[in-house]
Parts: structure tokens; sequence; C-alpha cells
């Protein structure tokens, strides 16, 4: 008989309505207003904001819903939630902190946060995550909150899941298939909707259940001729069959997508155009942050992964030197493998990139949580040897001590606030300073004739002065190997 858990080990209401620092808007600061007036500088045009907004029209629904797949997935968008996590390490501010990521996450996907729980525990229980006895006070709190799912903060094995189900009687998630659910609406480009179904048939494919029927087995022939008598495949394995058929051809299309990308990424290597890619934890903001640096319109939304598809534009630093500044999708802790292992043909903009500006939200409880969860995935992507710079966004709305903590920590750091300018130049100087510069310097005399070279050195090198004579114009440049080869011919005599 086991023995009563100690007060501290009871399970921990969290009342989303009237606890304070628990809601979603712990991690995302109070939405307002968007307005063209006040924030047009800022954001630029807003290309999918109206279309966001906008009603859309479902398609294939009739009076005898022939067509069900609209119907439920409206009702997934508006489903009432109990959040449920276990502590294992860490402080309860920790704990907190990551139930309210999740409450954000919900409400993200379109859920309505009702209670959450947390379970102290050493680990989590290998067949209901809770325990038995806990999960019967989930379900106690399902009924009393007349909730129709339960979160769970953490990625459930099928077993769990299952045997979690069986007794709160209603259905149960875990963080996986809450992101995936979320990335499933953002996604919009054809790369973007690939990536995000192959990682969800990955989730599923062990998570398969059979329900009566679908675990007969199919008839053995007895016209069919030899070897075709006996058992046959159970539904589940005949579903099993074609996801993996399925996962194998969107692979193929991925690597095909990929193929195109390489493509620009080795114009832009061709061109010698340098690269930045802007990485950061969710809601850090990173488009903000491109909306400022170069007018991108991309869309700014105060919610989680609100943008999903990588942008890239062109750029130009205060020396007129030329570059391209990507904008990656946004990262969170314990972030699924499935994700990371879909989108990281993606993800290779961070480690093709010649810089990465690391965007942290100065404003968040824990902002080092973020800075390693982001450095972890960057780990795994294989971007380690690439210079990083940490831009510290939200300086506006940031505690001025925690500031002063993360440049103190943080040797390579800049405070920004894109929201409203502040930093902005200092971090253009900052990226012009840590760019990659050409390794040769020259001194050439390009007649007139030959307007072309003057072109490549202003777009491809670093252009120290230049001088219109009699005879063409008189360059001063920092240029690669390649460039300096071509302007050699008409180097003076007389120069350095």
């Amino acid at each position: 008989m086991t023995s009563s858990s100690s007060p501290s080990q009871d399970p921990k209401r969290l009342a989303y309505a009237h606890s304070e620092g628990l809601r979603a808007d712990a991690l995302m600061e109070e939405d307002v207003a968007w307005s063209h007036e006040i924030d047009g500088e800022r954001d630029g045009d807003q290309f999918d904001r109206s279309e966001r907004a906008a009603l859309r029209r479902v398609a294939g629904l009739s009076t005898e819903l022939e067509d069900v797949t609209e119907v439920e997935y409206r009702q997934l968008r508006l489903e009432r939630v109990v959040l449920v996590g276990v502590w294992t390490t860490g402080t309860a501010q920790d704990a907190d902190n990551s139930l309210a990521e999740l409450a954000a996450l919900a409400e993200t996907a379109g859920a309505m946060v009702l209670d959450g729980v947390i379970q102290r525990r050493d680990k989590p229980d290998a067949a209901t995550y809770i325990g038995s006895g806990k999960a019967q006070e989930l379900r106690d709190i399902v009924l009393e909150t007349g909730a129709d799912t339960v979160i769970c903060d953490g990625e459930l094995s099928p077993g769990q899941l299952i045997q979690l189900e069986d007794v709160v009687k209603v259905k149960v998630i875990d963080r996986t298939a809450l992101i995936l659910d979320i990335f499933a609406q953002h996604a919009k480009s054809r790369e973007g909707k690939a990536q995000v179904a192959l990682a969800q048939m990955q989730y599923m494919l062990p998570r398969l259940r059979g329900w009566g029927q679908s675990l007969s087995r199919q008839m053995g022939g007895g016209s069919g001729g030899l070897a075709t008598r006996g058992p046959g495949e159970t539904k589940i394995e005949t579903d099993r069959r074609r996801i993996r058929e399925k996962m194998a051809k969107m692979r193929r299309e991925i690597a095909a997508m990929k193929t195109g990308r390489e493509i620009k990424r080795q114009e832009r290597r061709r061109n010698k155009v340098p690269s930045v890619a802007i990485a950061g934890y969710t809601n850090a903001g990173k488009s903000s942050l491109l909306n400022r640096l170069t007018g991108a319109g991309v869309l700014v939304e105060n919610a989680l992964f609100a943008t999903l598809d990588p942008t890239v534009r062109r750029a130009e630093t205060p020396s007129g030197r030329l570059y391209t500044l990507a904008d990656t999708v946004g990262f969170v802790r314990h972030l699924p493998h499935h994700l990371v292992e879909a989108f990281r043909s993606t993800m290779e903009e961070v480690g093709d990139a010649d810089l990465i500006l690391h965007v942290v939200d100065g404003s968040h409880p824990t902002p080092e949580e973020q800075l390693a969860a982001v450095r972890e995935v960057v780990r795994d992507v294989g971007a380690t040897d690439v210079p990083e710079i940490v831009v510290i966004n939200k300086a506006d709305a940031a505690d001025p001590l925690v500031l002063q903590r993360l440049l103190r920590v943080e040797k390579r750091s800049i405070a920004v606030s894109a929201r409203t300018g502040r930093g902005i130049e200092e971090l253009l100087a900052l990226i012009d300073n840590e760019l990659p510069r050409p390794a040769v310097e020259i001194q050439a005399l390009v007649p007139y004739t030959h307007g072309k070279l003057v072109a490549r050195a202003h777009t491809e090198g670093e252009v120290i002065s230049e001088e219109h004579t009699a005879e063409g114009t008189l360059l001063k440049v920092r240029v690669h190997e390649e460039l300096a080869a071509d302007l050699a011919p008409y180097a003076p005599v007389s120069a350095a």
C-alpha cells in the first residue's frame, strides 16, 4: 500500500483565469490592434495579416455531412483543454514556466485553457505518465471543468497515451502533437506543408491503433492459388505500410525541393554575397527584426510560430556591402526531433550562413533557457562553427538588470528593440564589422568601356575609394581572388 503524498507532492492547480504569471501572456506581451499609422514603419506591409483575418469558406460540407473532415478540424480549433505536467528537475518556477509555455502553445493552436496541474515525481510514470492515483484525480478535474482534451507537457509513448485516455475518458495529446498541429496550421509554402506532413507521419506511425474491425485480417484466397491461403495483413499493418510508402514519397519530394534552394545558395556563393541567418526562440521578434532591417513585410503576430516558412531578403550594410538576411523557423524547448529531421533542409540556411543573429526575448522570465534551447538545435544541424551575435530584443520592455546580466555574460551581444528602433543602427554597424571581408586589396584604373567590372566591384567587393578620371574609373577595392585576377590587368604600375 503506497503512503500518502506530502503537500508538496499534491497536484498543483493552476487557475489560469486568476493566477498571476501562469497565463499564456506570461510569455507573450498583451496583443494590441495593429494599425498602419503606428506599426507600418516597423513591420512593413504585413502581406499575410488580412488573409489570416478574413473569413474562409469551408469546402466539401453538405447537409448529409458526406465529408466531415472540415467539421472535425473546426471542432479541434475550439477544444477546451486541461494541461498536465510532470516536474522532475529544476525549481518549481521552472515547472510553472514550462506549463505556461504549454498554455501559450495551446492558445496558439486555438484551444481554450481551463485548468492545469503539475505532478512532482522523480520520473514520469511508465504506464499513465502521472501515476494511476493522480490520473483519477485528473479525471475528476476533467469532469469538473467540462474539458474535452488533456495536453501533457512532454512526449508520451503510445502505451502512456492509450492508458491515460482509458482513465480520463477524453482525448489525450502530448506536447509534440500540439506543436505539429500548430505547424500544420501555419505552413503555407509547398515545401513547408510537405515537411510538416512528413513530421506528422513519423509521429503517428508508432501510435496507430486498431478499433474493432480494423484488427481483422484480410481473407486468404480460397481460389487465389498457392501461397495465398491463410491469414493476411491486419488493417493496422496495411495502414502502416501505406504510411511508410507516403513517407518515402514525401522524402523524395522534399529532396527535390532542396535542390532548388541549393542552386540559389550556390548562385549567392558564386557571386560572393555574404549571408546572415536570423535564428532564435519562437516569439522572440525575429520577423519584426527582419522587417526593421529590410522592410520585408513578413507577418508579425503575438503568437508562437506565427511565421513558419523561411524568408530571404537582400540587405545592405552602412558601408554599401550587399548581403542576404534569412528568417528561419522559430525554436522551442523540447523541439520534437521529428520536426528537426523534417525541417533539416530549411535549417541548413543557418548552417550555410556566414553569420548568425541569435535573437532572444529580453523581456522573457528566463532568457538563458531560450538561449540554451536554440543552441541545442543549432548543434543538431551542425552550425556550431558559424560566428554568432546575440541580439537581445524587446529591450524597451525588458528589466534593465536582466539586460545588464545578458550583456555581461554574452560577450558578443547587443540590446535592441525592433518595435522602437533602439539599437538598430548599432546592430547594422556590428553586422558590417562581423561579415567576412574579401582578402585581396587592389587598385585599378578601369576603362569606361568595362563598366561591368566596376559594377562587380561594388556588388562582390568592398569599395574603399572611387575616382572618375579622364582615362577611366580609379578604384581602390577589397575583393576576392577571382575578381582581383580580372582587375589585375588594369592595375597602375605605381600601385603598391
